[in-house]
């Protein structure tokens, strides 16, 4: 006897095609799983063996045989469990309707409970597209799973409840569709409470808007921290392409919230400098997205920038240019995607206090050097806006003069980024930050001055290649953000301004 059932696995964040196929045939009684399976799936025999046990259900005395096609590629985890369990049960007689239309996936428990799993949202994503009609699921992830229309999604407690599904006697409603509600913008954090730094709030207007990278130093106090928690009070709302995208990623970490499944908000992760390379990056023994995947169509803000090791700095370099990060490991190769605005604060020199205007740094030259170094030139040449945030004055913080709230600030983000997506449509590009180099003589077109004026700026600061596009692009969107078609003077000179760091901390 064989019976086919449809189930689905997952390589990084990416869901696949499992066809649990099952054969039972005379012989000593044996059941075994092949297909290229971990500990983890081995482990199925007795959580299937146990479950039916505890449902009052008779495992057969015969030899059973379990393949998890495709046999090539590594399955991982209990995903698998209820489909075993339901092409057990189909070959003994318990299920006897047709089911090549429906995709069971979920664990079992020795009690035989149905267990929530991660990554329900990509499964249920390609089970939609793959033209499946009903989805099975552990009752917990069913909530996450109607995220996606055009699929019945059955949330199931325990095998028995399963059973009297398909025997009619209680059937199980089809769990609602996901009400996508109204997202609210309104924070705690606004830019209305930051006194001074016009500059920088300029600089991370221009950042908001194309989506660039920024990098902010200065010392100790002076606000770097307090601007960059304030930064996603002005950036546009998700689409609803990019909530799934994100809430793919987090459903297959496990960190989805079970009450409000889809994420509406752009992420802000802000981890510790202590932070491992995988944990960064992603990876680890059981592969799961790191920080930098964690922030997907969000913020990365890495506070203390020269305090993280060399190594997991590094790292981060080709992902910012790719938009992915693929991890090797033995059971495969991972891609996650990483699509991010890098925002990083660091101080000019240990003390912190090289450059300030209130209180004398106690640095020696070769500990300034040493510390400032830790930041390799490719790694800053890859921040697009680069700014000095220097302390406030009296007169400033005690002032009761209101400044701009974040409201103002995100209608002119808006503005522009309603023109990229205008400019862009079609091209899977979202923002200038994104434009590819074979783009940029037809996007960033410039006036003569502009164009002497940055061969000019890019002859005498001797400027990498890297430099000369990112400039461009940072001019694009300052040009964006006065509504001009092309970039004039004044938009290259702001964008050149934003790269001169270099010159006074790095430099002999």
């Amino acid at each position: 006897m064989f019976k086919k059932i449809n189930s689905c696995g997952l390589l990084g964040i990416n869901a696949f095609h499992v066809e649990t196929e099952m054969e039972i045939s005379k012989g000593l009684p044996e059941f075994s799983i092949i297909g290229l399976g971990d500990v983890a799936v081995k482990e199925s025999r007795e959580r299937v063996r146990s479950a039916l046990r505890s449902s009052s259900l008779r495992f057969p005395e015969a030899k059973v045989t379990v393949n998890l096609a495709p046999a090539d590629v590594k399955k991982s985890g209990s995903l698998c469990d209820l489909a075993i369990v339901v092409a057990l049960l189909s070959l003994t007689g318990e299920i006897c309707i047709d089911v090549s239309d429906s995709v069971f996936i979920g664990e079992l428990s020795l009690g035989g409970d149905i267990k929530p799993v991660s990554g329900v949202l990509p499964m249920a994503i390609l089970s939609k597209k793959e033209g499946y009609k009903n989805i099975y699921v552990p009752f917990e992830n069913a909530y996450e799973a109607s995220v996606v229309d055009g699929i019945n999604v059955y949330g199931v407690k325990t095998v028995r409840e399963l059973l009297s599904h398909f025997d009619g006697n209680c059937t199980i409603t089809p769990q609602k569709k996901y009400d996508i509600k109204s997202v609210s913008i309104e924070s705690e954090l606004d830019f209305a409470d930051v006194k001074g730094h016009s500059i920088a709030k300029r600089a991370i207007e221009y950042a908001a808007a194309g989506g660039h990278n920024l990098l902010m130093l200065g010392p100790p106090g002076s606000g770097k921290s307090m601007l960059a928690k304030r930064l996603p009070t002005i950036l546009p709302k998700l689409t609803f392409d990019e909530s799934i995208d994100i809430t793919g990623v987090y459903s297959v970490a496990g960190l989805i919230d079970k009450n409000s499944p889809l994420i509406t908000s752009r992420p802000f992760r802000s981890p510790h400098h202590n932070i491992s390379l995988p944990a960064l990056t992603g990876g680890g023994s059981i592969p799961r997205p790191g920080e930098i995947s964690l922030a997907h169509h969000g913020v990365l803000f890495l506070d203390e920038l020269p305090e993280f090791s060399r190594s997991t700095l590094e790292a981060l370099r080709q992902p910012l240019e790719d938009g992915e990060i693929t991890v090797s490991r033995t059971g495969g190769k991972f891609t996650y995607p990483c699509t991010i605005m890098l925002v990083a604060a660091m101080n000019p020199c240990p003390c912190g206090y090289f450059g300030s205007k209130k209180k004398v740094c106690s640095c020696t030259d070769a500990k300034k050097k040493t510390y400032i170094n830790r930041i390799s030139g490719p790694l800053l040449d890859r921040f697009d806006i680069q700014i000095e945030v220097s302390e406030v004055d009296y007169e400033k913080l005690s002032s009761g003069k209101k400044e701009e709230p974040s409201a103002a600030i995100r209608e002119r983000v808006m503005v522009a980024r309603e023109l990229q997506s205008k400019r862009y449509k079609n091209t899977g590009i979202s923002c200038n930050a994104e434009i590819t180099d074979g783009m940029l003589d037809e996007i960033c077109v410039m006036t003569p001055d502009a164009k002497e004026n940055f061969k000019d700026a890019f002859e005498t600061l001797g400027l990498s290649g890297r430099a000369f596009s990112r400039i461009l692009k940072v001019a694009r969107t300052i040009a964006d953000t006065e509504n001009s078609e092309l970039i004039e003077k004044k938009h290259i000179n702001r964008a050149v301004n934003f790269r001169t760091l270099d010159r006074k901390y790095w430099s002999n």
